[in-house]
């Protein structure tokens, strides 16, 4: 279940909560559940897939790609994260400082959790966890910001509407310092 926490203190669980909260930057959050594939948690249950499990992985979801690619979505990759990733913290250090994008960024969830981070139009920013079975859908220029939680552990279906993929372009907006 996601969770946005706001600059003011106040929390919000409930997905309703978290969708009016959010509108104003036209973000998209919905539940998806990965389904009855009975291959899916054992390989979610893996830190380290090799490429045929990860392909394994987008068919056993590929009835989520069908459904987003009404929004132009035509390519998509798994992303898999974990502590003993060799690029984790170069990752991490490109995306958890403030930027924005020319392509939309939608990432759907199938195991762990992440958190962005949204600057809103008065300058205020908002923070929301994303856990397994969310699909979120940022659209291109909104100013925001991703880490992992303490678990450092996320795996997710990342759609592009390019091959090229999210190119960020860094803002000078200081971002929540919550990151690891």
């Amino acid at each position: 279940m996601a969770i946005l926490r706001i600059e003011d203190g106040k929390t919000y669980t409930q997905l309703s909560d978290i969708t009016r909260e959010l509108a104003p930057l036209n973000i998209r959050l919905e539940r998806c559940p990965v389904g009855k594939n009975l291959d899916l948690p054992g390989l979610l249950a893996q830190y380290i897939l090799s490429p045929a499990q990860k392909e394994q992985v987008l068919q056993g979801v590929s009835n989520h790609f069908e459904q987003v690619k009404r929004y132009g979505y035509q390519w998509r990759d798994l992303m898999v994260l974990h502590p003993g990733a060799t690029y984790l913290y170069a990752l991490i250090s490109h995306l958890d400082r403030s930027h924005t994008q020319v392509d939309d960024e939608a990432l759907y969830v199938l195991a762990g959790e992440g958190i962005f981070g949204f600057v809103r139009s008065d300058g205020s920013q908002v923070e929301l966890i994303v856990q397994a079975e969310e699909y979120i859908n940022i659209p291109s220029g909104t100013e925001h910001w991703f880490c992992l939680t303490a678990s450092l552990h996320i795996k997710a279906v990342r759609y592009f509407t390019t091959v090229g993929g999210w190119m960020p372009q860094y803002t000078q907006t200081q971002s929540n310092p919550n990151c690891n």
